[in-house]
């Protein structure tokens, strides 16, 4: 942070000057709304939170982070900092805050963007199945050189350009000026925007929504949670201006938080009726919003729709609840007894949709700022459930795709102790040629599938009503047959899939780690997936997926009813048709039941046969799914009556088998044949320790054919089969000490050596 502190300077004061429009604030936005590091915020309708336009621009410092690491880039210089966003953050405002009595109006100078829902594994430690297939910072924030403020109430507009300690105020007013004179030119031009209807997709139909709907169920019935908010992700192809789809968007249905964020490769347009948290000096507000209904198509339906949403005993309690949720995390940082709820139950009016809302009101503590603030309460209780933790990991569980800005929040915080974030409902995220959306729902015990199911597309309909297409239920599913893993999704086997275009169907440009499963436990889980990480590095050139692997596997296992048997595990990554520098292939998780090969042929180890063509190749540093030489090898094996090819280096000395790694034993000499290029084994790293302990020693040299006829036993290591010895080569048979086999066995499968990794 020292470093950072360097390179930020504070802000002396702000340069303020009112301005007259003469169009609408929108329209006025657009001619900056191109511009990475643009930032919209428009309030729409009458409601007392939808008083101020906002918009910022030409950023002079911008921040993103996730996973620890922070980017902060200040005047167009980069700065890694090895700490987590939050951290930053707080670095940010305190060496720029200005005294609340310099600033005028909600915001004169601050940070403007999101916090990605997913910020929350930087504030506790939850589990990561989802997949994160955008791939986009865990937040994002601008510090614009330029912040217009429209009051819709008394009608005055105000231009804020900070003056940063330092920084000649000419300069400052050069900024606005050329902002006054960009007014002057023709208003921009809406460019056309467009949907591909046809590629509309959820990661949930009806019936598997249903399902997770009815899992929540259960997890209330055993206490787990009292609500859990549950999500559906549609995405489609789009073509076209984000920011004319935003203008739409307000024109159709304006709401008091709509934002536009301009995050350069990506956008963000968020249609949310939701405040998430405020803050004003010492005061703090929370609008939570549970329970909807859809708007009648008559005015009598419009009354049914509306009575039966403020008679419903099942949304009083829902909001109720996270009323209470939400009492208690700004009751965590507010001042004792400042805490209290100013309405409950009040029912607002949307386009689409009728929304009970609460106010929550509370008083700073002193000495608490605004990332207090946001520790405390971040994300809102609204969209995950109660309690707040177990409900996020249900979640985890259930939904397949990382959130992203989805239920996380978007809007500004000041450097003058005020903050104004919405909860990014009916929220988009623009990508290259794609668009997704999120639409969910708080799920309790008296929740019905059909009818939560029915509320998440009516929530969605402003989103989806823009391209005239509604989302198509596929085909029911059933919970019988073998279940798979892929992209954060448990489905069956049969629908697994891969794209004809992905470069692992077409080259085998892909990679897998086989993993025995004992009991529900992943035997050497570190050690395969510090194998798993460095096959990734090596070959993709991208970051590894930030995933819990350990939930998998327990999800993949007990689907498949595995939990107490033996079980062989793959992880099976493909890198896709590497369409951008990001990750866009497919992870896969098998799992299946493993029963020994020493059983099933009953025989007491294998029998090897050389493969007569030789292998060379910087690939076998890898388990690549270009496995077809090793394929073809034992094929060839089995045609000679053996069990396992040998396979030989162009020198003509041993590398390993078609599946397994090869140990000499030779007196008190153990020996890993060496090769330029091989497969580090996981399993004959741990076979090579236990050796080691009981008195062998261990080494690394070329080994030919003729040596392992005269030694004393030849051993065959894979993850899934121990240690195995071998009973011949090319039918001339071999030394076997089964006491020594045993031993290297035993409970060999039932330690908890969490730090077998690779020596």
């Amino acid at each position: 942070m020292k470093r950072l502190k360097r390179y930020l300077s504070g802000i002396a004061g702000i340069k303020t000057k009112t301005v007259y429009l003469e169009e609408a604030f929108a329209d006025m936005a657009a001619r900056f709304a191109h511009e990475p590091g643009t930032v919209v915020l428009l309030s729409g309708g009458s409601l007392d939170c939808a008083r101020y336009h906002i918009l910022g621009i030409h950023p002079w410092l911008m921040f993103t982070g996730r996973a620890g690491v922070t980017t902060v880039t200040i005047d167009g210089a980069n700065h890694v900092i090895p700490q987590a966003p939050l951290d930053v953050l707080e670095t940010i405002l305190d060496n720029c805050r200005l005294s609340h009595g310099d600033a005028a109006g909600p915001v004169s100078a601050g940070l403007f963007g999101y916090l990605a829902y997913d910020l929350k594994d930087d504030l506790e430690v939850l589990p990561r199945t989802t997949i994160d297939d955008l791939g986009f910072p865990q937040l994002c924030l601008f510090a614009p050189s330029l912040i217009v403020v429209h009051d819709r109430i008394n009608g005055t507009t105000e231009v804020h350009a900070p003056i940063r300690q330092g920084q000649d105020v000419g300069e400052v007013s050069a900024v606005i000026d050329a902002f006054l004179q960009a007014l002057k030119s023709p208003p921009q031009a809406s460019g056309e925007f467009s949907g591909n209807a046809q590629s509309l997709k959820s990661n949930f139909n009806r019936a598997g929504y249903a399902t997770s709907v009815q899992r929540i169920r259960d997890y209330i019935a055993a206490g787990d949670v009292y609500q859990v908010n549950l999500s559906q992700r549609f995405e489609m192809g789009f073509r076209g201006d984000s920011y004319h789809l935003f203008q739409t968007l307000y024109q159709m249905n304006p709401a008091p938080f709509f934002a536009y964020v301009n995050a350069g490769d990506h956008q963000i347009v968020s249609t949310s009726p939701e405040r998430f948290m405020l803050r004003n000096g010492s005061r703090v507000e929370t609008r939570p919003i549970k329970g909807t209904r859809p708007r009648g198509k008559t005015p009598e339906l419009d009354r049914e729709m509306k009575a039966a949403l403020a008679n419903s005993p099942k949304d009083d309690a829902e909001l109720s609840m996270i009323v209470d949720l939400l009492r208690n995390d700004i009751g965590k940082v507010c001042a004792k007894g400042s805490v209290v709820v100013a309405q409950h139950k009040r029912l607002e009016a949307y386009q689409n949709v009728y929304h009970l809302v609460s106010v929550v009101e509370g008083t700073l503590a002193e000495g608490k700022d605004s990332v207090d603030l946001i520790r405390a309460t971040f994300p809102g209780g609204s969209i995950t459930g109660c309690p707040k933790i177990r409900s996020m990991e249900i979640i985890d569980e259930l939904e397949t795709r990382r959130r992203h800005v989805y239920t996380g929040s978007i809007g500004y915080v000041s450097f003058h102790d005020t903050m104004d974030l919405s909860i990014a409902i009916r929220t988009a995220t623009i990508v290259g040629d794609r668009l997704v959306f999120s639409v969910g729902g708080g799920i309790v015990y008296d929740s019905d599938p059909e009818d939560e199911y029915e509320e998440t597309l009516h929530k969605g309909q402003t989103l989806r009503a823009v391209f005239r297409k509604s989302a198509e239920t596929p085909a029911e599913e059933t919970d019988s047959g073998s279940w798979v893993w892929q992209d954060g999704c448990l489905i069956r086997q049969e629908k697994a899939a891969l794209p004809v275009f992905d470069l692992g169907v077409q080259y085998g440009f892909g990679f897998f780690e086989t993993i025995r499963v004992e009991k529900g436990r992943a035997c050497r889980l570190p050690a395969h997936l510090d194998r798993f990480k460095r096959t990734w590095a090596a070959l993709f050139g991208v970051a590894p997926p930030d995933l819990t692997w350990k939930d998998i596997v327990t999800q993949v296992i007990e689907k498949n009813g595995l939990g107490d048997a033996a079980a062989a595990l793959k992880i099976l990554a493909t890198r896709g048709d590497e369409s951008n520098a990001r990750f866009n292939g497919a992870l896969i998780v098998t799992a299946r039941p493993y029963f020994h090969r020493l059983t099933a042929l009953g025989q007491a180890g294998l029998k090897l046969a050389i493969y007569p063509h030789r292998r060379m190749s910087p690939l076998a540093d890898h388990k690549t799914m270009n496995y077809l030489y090793y394929h073809q090898a034992g094929v060839w094996a089995r045609e000679q009556g053996a069990d396992e090819a040998v396979v030989l280096n162009p020198d003509g000395s041993l590398s390993e088998t078609n599946t397994a790694s090869i140990l000499v034993v030779s007196g008190k000499t153990v020996v890993r044949p060496r090769s330029l290029h091989v497969l580090p084994g996981v399993m004959q790293a741990v076979v090579s320790r236990r050796l080691h302990a009981l008195g062998f020693s261990i080494e690394a040299r070329p080994i030919r054919p003729d040596v392992v006829l005269d030694a004393d036993m030849v051993l065959l290591t894979n993850a899934l089969m121990g240690a195995v010895p071998a009973l011949s080569l090319d039918n001339r048979p071999l030394n076997i000490d089964r006491y020594l086999t045993a031993a290297l066995n035993e409970g060999l499968f039932n330690e908890t050596e969490e730090n077998d990794g690779l020596r």
